[in-house]
């Protein structure tokens, strides 16, 4: 099973409080992502994310394929970090952290993501040619988002 490794990094002018509140409400990921993923949250979620809470959705990810995703919040320390790993849905495996360092110019923050696709080589080849490519657009269009939000500089890459 190949490990598939994402990071990017963006400085935005928030301060640490501002950036808790916008990036660990699931309520904002149709503002960060891209218009076709349709994300639709389908169970309560309170107002300060905690570790062991579990977030369902339904989303419309690839080729307007509507797909069940259940998510757990693994590890939630506020304002730094919080890191979600997927408990049901369509990888073998995936795992974001979000990390919200303060900097000079407000923050910094960083998408740290580990997936693994399933299918073995034919999953492999899927995520060269498709889900690859989606999961690059969802984190540019985020980019951009936060860029015309309150950006400052951003950087992002798909590392091997």
């Amino acid at each position: 099973m190949k490990i598939h490794h994402l990071y990017f990094a963006q400085t935005l002018a928030l301060n640490p409080e501002q950036a808790w509140a916008f990036f660990s409400s699931p309520y904002h990921l149709n503002d960060i992502t891209p218009a076709f993923f349709h994300v639709e949250i389908t169970s309560p979620v309170p107002d300060d994310i905690y570790a062991g809470l579990m977030i369902s959705y339904r989303m419309k990810a690839v080729a307007g394929w509507p797909m069940a995703w259940l998510s757990e919040v693994c590890h939630c320390q506020r304002p730094q970090r919080f890191v979600y790993q997927q408990r049901v849905g369509p990888f073998n495996f995936w795992s974001h952290e979000v990390c919200i360092t303060p900097c000079a110019e407000g923050i910094k923050l960083e998408d740290i993501v580990y997936y693994a696709m399933p299918w073995g080589w034919l999953g492999d080849w899927l995520d060269r040619l498709l889900i690859g490519p989606k999961l690059q657009q969802i984190f540019i269009t985020r980019r951009d988002y936060l860029a015309q939000h309150w950006g400052v500089s951003a950087e992002g890459n798909h590392l091997p």
